[in-house]
């Protein structure tokens, strides 16, 4: 398949491939439950660390940077998209977050947040991954979305980095997700379960967000920003502070600096 080829693909089944590969990578990291029945904690707090440093990096590189240029090249005010779909994506989980009912890892089921319900803990969870992985999702089906309007090499090259990266730090939160469930007495088979199915919601994240640039083209750069507020939400709400807990935060902080700089990596040579 050569690269001309690739670059009229439709951008709708692009995003579906590349979200299939970053769901492939949770589900081998949550393999390693088959593996490893703890995790020790530096080496948690630096999987967590490492994948909100991808995040961030993504979140610029990959899609603030790009809404930005996008705008000024059409004469109009660079920063308005950038800012209101930033604040929109950041609106968006926190209304996601306040809703779902959902129960972070290492917390007893009455810490459950969003709409109180009796589901069990194992599902409470699972959709706490999930709600994590919609940015994700979102964001790498918005960058193969935006071909449609720049059919070039660096765009393509910009989103399959993005994907690269996002599938990166999903195979440690795959680890993360799946090895800490073993621990709380589910059998290897369901942990991994568990763990694997956090990560179906990036395909369908992903081809909702193309499908959404590709109707409504204006709508790319606050898109763009949408999902990188979206992330930046999950960072900060979510990653920053599990990979905080039991003092272990250097182990944390040298992974977030690590992801950041893989990302900034992957973004700058490829794209």
């Amino acid at each position: 398949m050569n690269l001309e080829f690739l670059l009229k693909y439709n951008p709708i089944l692009l995003a579906l491939f590349a979200t299939l590969f970053t769901w492939g990578l949770t589900a081998l990291g949550a393999a390693m439950v088959f593996f490893f029945k703890k995790i020790n904690k530096k080496v948690l707090n630096s999987m967590l660390g490492f994948a909100a440093g991808v995040m961030i990096a993504a979140s610029f590189w990959s899609l603030l940077k790009p809404a930005i240029e996008m705008t000024e090249a059409a004469g109009k005010i660079p920063w308005v998209p950038a800012v209101v779909g930033f604040l929109a994506g950041g609106l968006f989980l926190l209304i996601m977050d306040n809703v779902l009912p959902h129960l972070h890892l290492g917390l007893k089921v009455d810490k459950a947040e969003g709409i109180k319900t009796s589901w069990q803990r194992s599902v409470l969870l699972v959709l706490a991954i999930t709600l994590h992985n919609i940015p994700e999702g979102l964001a790498v089906g918005v960058a193969f979305g935006a071909l449609a309007s720049n059919p070039e090499v660096g765009a393509l090259a910009g989103a399959v980095a993005l994907a690269i990266g996002i599938g990166l730090q999903n195979f440690p939160e795959g680890a993360a997700v799946s090895i800490p469930l073993r621990r709380e007495g589910f059998s290897r088979l369901k942990a991994f379960n568990y763990g694997q199915m956090s990560g179906i919601v990036e395909p369908i994240a992903a081809v909702i967000g193309a499908y959404l640039v590709l109707t409504i083209t204006p709508l790319l750069p606050y898109a763009l920003s949408f999902a990188a507020g979206a992330m930046i939400f999950v960072v900060v709400e979510e990653l920053i502070p599990e990979s905080q807990r039991e003092n272990e935060s250097d182990y944390s902080t040298i992974g977030a600096m690590l992801g950041f700089a893989t990302m900034m990596l992957l973004d700058v040579a490829l794209g």
